[in-house]
């Protein structure tokens, strides 16, 4: 089974009275365990592939399968528990949820989206907090850190839980290089 596979994808957004295409007919396959780039001019539709890839989104036409399920017409539940159970999202502008700390950022998935009992949760948020040099950060709250720093949190809460794919919609952008190869690392 390939871990994804699109077959002439496409996406286009309605702006008014104008249909903006953002994808035209993506056809490609990942097989598991692959470490895959997406490289483009801005506005190229990379994002746009990702959210799909992610069930954020629909495609307008086409088939996106992602592990062995057609996720093309996943309604918005459908594709949020599939999302949780499956795919690790590591967002472009953060998406940390202010009100909670660092820590609670990245425990976050692993109560509400997959059930961790509790006693298991420390250990694996401060392990994921650790390998990004954030766990001195854990009471902070996304406010009181960097960009940089909000960056590896994010990078945290995506592989908290025990999903099978890791989208990152430019994970190391805000990184100096030195941490960015250790992030990417991670996600390895």
């Amino acid at each position: 089974m390939n871990a994804i596979e699109a077959q002439t994808v496409a996406k286009s957004y309605q702006v008014g009275e104008v249909t903006v295409p953002a994808l035209r007919g993506v056809s490609f396959v990942m097989e598991p365990g692959s470490f895959v780039s997406f490289v483009g001019a801005s506005g190229s539709g990379k994002t746009t592939l990702l959210n799909l890839i992610g069930c954020l989104d629909r495609p307008t036409s086409g088939t996106l399968t992602v592990l062995g399920t057609d996720v093309s017409s996943f309604d918005a539940k459908q594709g949020a528990l599939f999302r949780g159970q499956n795919i690790g999202f590591i967002f472009q502008d953060f998406n940390l949820l202010p009100e909670l700390s660092v820590y609670e950022n990245v425990e976050y998935p692993l109560i509400m989206v997959q059930s961790w009992p509790e006693r298991w949760r420390p250990e694996r948020v401060l392990e994921l907090l650790s390998a990004v040099g954030m766990a001195d950060q854990a009471q902070k709250r996304p406010d009181q850190i960097s960009g940089g720093q909000k960056q590896r949190v994010a990078v945290a809460r995506a592989l908290a839980p025990d999903t099978k794919i890791v989208l990152a919609d430019e994970s190391t952008a805000n990184l100096d290089s030195e941490t960015a190869h250790k992030v990417i690392d991670l996600m390895r």
